[in-house]
């Protein structure tokens, strides 16, 4: 990748899992991903074209079990390139956030990306226990993935809702928007009073 265009590729290669992808941070919101589990495609398509980034991902899990080690792996290693594509964080907002409905549904995200990774999952019992074949826990180890990945402070309340989907998609939209913010370049210092993120 070009210092200009902030970007990285990742790869992980295990028994349970083989992915490889490509990330820019700066891009159009061109999505390409097959992970072998239609709802976690969707899910990651709304989010990185509501971020406006470039995400092709490929993944071969061991589906035959279930979607547990391709969604919290896959969400590690994005979360992985995501702070890498970040490089410094020098000039970035690092504060994001998103309240997005979908229909009868409502999901607030907040976003730091501050090097402290921590997830706040809130409001799942409002999911359905089983959701696209998958239990509903699946969503609660993929975003607490990223967020280690990442090394960043997320947190996810989904507020109300009555469909397992809309309230997924409201989510995955609103991470899409606080990402988008918090990545974005609006000076050359890093914004800690400290000094410094971690």
């Amino acid at each position: 990748m070009t210092t200009d265009i902030r970007g990285a590729e990742r790869s992980r290669c295990s028994t349970e899992t083989d992915i490889s992808l490509r990330l820019v941070l700066d891009g159009e919101g061109k999505v390409d991903v097959q992970t072998g589990f239609g709802l976690l495609d969707h899910m990651l398509h709304l989010t990185f074209f509501w971020a406006g980034m470039d995400l092709h991902l490929r993944c071969r899990g061991d589906m035959h079990i279930d979607a547990h080690h391709s969604a919290e792996d896959i969400a590690l290693v994005l979360g992985q390139a995501l702070l890498e594509a970040l490089g410094d964080r020098k000039g970035i907002e690092r504060v994001g956030f998103g309240r997005v409905p979908m229909d009868e549904a409502l999901t607030e995200v907040s976003l730091d990306l501050s090097g402290r990774p921590w997830l706040e999952w809130r409001g799942d019992e409002l999911l359905p226990p089983v959701i696209a074949g998958e239990e509903r826990d699946v969503w609660r180890e993929f975003y607490k993935s990223l967020a280690a990945g990442a090394r960043c402070n997320l947190h996810i309340s989904l507020l109300y809702g009555k469909n397992g989907h809309h309230l997924l998609e409201s989510a995955a939209k609103g991470l899409g928007l606080a990402l988008r913010q918090a990545v974005r370049r609006t000076g050359t210092v890093i914004r800690s009073t400290k000094g410094g993120l971690d």
